[in-house]
């Protein structure tokens, strides 16, 4: 539960620049993160079930969409889509942040993956939302990515600590609720200025691609095994790469290379909208994954036809069953009972 010690650096750090938080909404967020920290703690403790959990993330994420007013207002021109009505905005909004909130969560097994991902968003963001005015904001992802770094000095592989639902849950939570922020904040930017992301909600979806990517890749894996989504197992993409024999700090900066990838190709694809540059993303996203089921099965195929076949490695050599050779004499003086 490694997630405790950069909660509390964290929570230390906004304490000591408190006075930086002049916005409205700031108290709402910093409770509904404390809200998510501890559901994730006490799944860590003793297992939650999943509707204990969902119920549990729910309470912080209407806080953040409903009271702190932090949501998606609409498409911005995707798919033709302008504005939504308010109870649209509030539902779109909740499920969003619920499916960035848990797809963090998912990556969240293997070495320094999760830290090395949330490091760059945070970085991203913060740098954005300094140059923007938006103090809070950007002391918030500061303060996560300080925090963050330190610990992946030990998460890092082979690692001492763990992150634990209590950080996963508490990143993706804080993460998914800066992306929405930033979303808004920037469609509402000038069309001139320099800090100004296009195409909009593409630049939002790009920070969390890889995440979002993993988490619909296996939950359409297990649900077409006849599966429930959230059954565990050994389907993600991490899990293929290491099948392929790299290791946690390969895979690690691997995925967090491919990832950073998608966000500068939206940044070169500035000139283009919404409806060109998703789905494009969308697309590489999955034929990348297609492809890396193929190499890993045949990479697994090739291996086990090079393994050296059992009977070849140890011959069984059938011994010659021994013949018992009883003297006659010996055999009828003594007592042997013949019942």
């Amino acid at each position: 539960m490694g997630g405790i010690g950069f909660f509390i650096a964290t929570s230390v750090s906004l304490a000591i620049w408190g006075w930086e938080f002049p916005r409205v909404e700031t108290p709402y967020i910093l409770g509904a993160i404390s809200i998510m920290f501890f559901v994730g703690l006490r799944d860590d403790i003793v297992e939650l079930s999943a509707t204990k959990k969902i119920l549990g993330q729910l309470i912080a994420v209407v806080l953040v969409v409903v009271v702190a007013d932090i949501r998606i207002k609409g498409f911005h021109g995707f798919l033709g889509i302008g504005e939504f009505n308010l109870l649209v905005s509030y539902l779109f909004s909740s499920f969003t942040l619920l499916a960035l909130t848990n797809a963090f969560n998912l990556i969240d097994g293997l070495d320094g993956l999760a830290g090395t991902i949330a490091a760059m968003v945070f970085a991203l963001l913060g740098i954005w939302f300094y140059f923007q005015g938006l103090n809070s904001y950007a002391i918030l992802s500061i303060a996560f990515l300080g925090s963050i770094l330190a610990f992946l000095v030990f998460n890092w592989h082979p690692a001492k600590i763990f992150m634990g639902d209590t950080g996963s849950l508490t990143l993706g939570f804080t993460m998914g609720t800066l992306i929405i922020a930033f979303m808004e904040y920037n469609v509402a930017l000038p069309s001139g200025n320099n800090w100004k992301f296009e195409p909009a909600f593409s630049a939002g979806v790009a920070l969390m691609m890889f995440p979002l990517y993993d988490m619909a890749r296996v939950f359409v894996r297990r649900i077409s095994q006849g599966k429930g989504p959230m059954t565990p197992d050994k389907s993600h993409v991490h899990h293929f790469l290491m099948r392929m024999g790299l290791k946690h700090n390969h895979v690690a900066l691997l995925l967090g290379s491919l990832q950073l990838g998608i966000i500068i190709l939206v940044f070169f694809m500035k000139d283009f909208s919404d409806n060109i540059v998703l789905p494009i993303i969308v697309a590489i996203s999955m034929v990348l994954g297609y492809r890396l089921d193929q190499v890993t099965v045949h990479y697994l195929k090739k291996k086990v036809a090079l393994q050296p076949k059992v009977l070849e490695v140890r011959p069984v050599r059938v011994k010659q069953k021994s013949k018992i050779k009883l003297d006659k004499i010996e055999f009828k003086d003594s007592k042997v009972n013949l019942n």
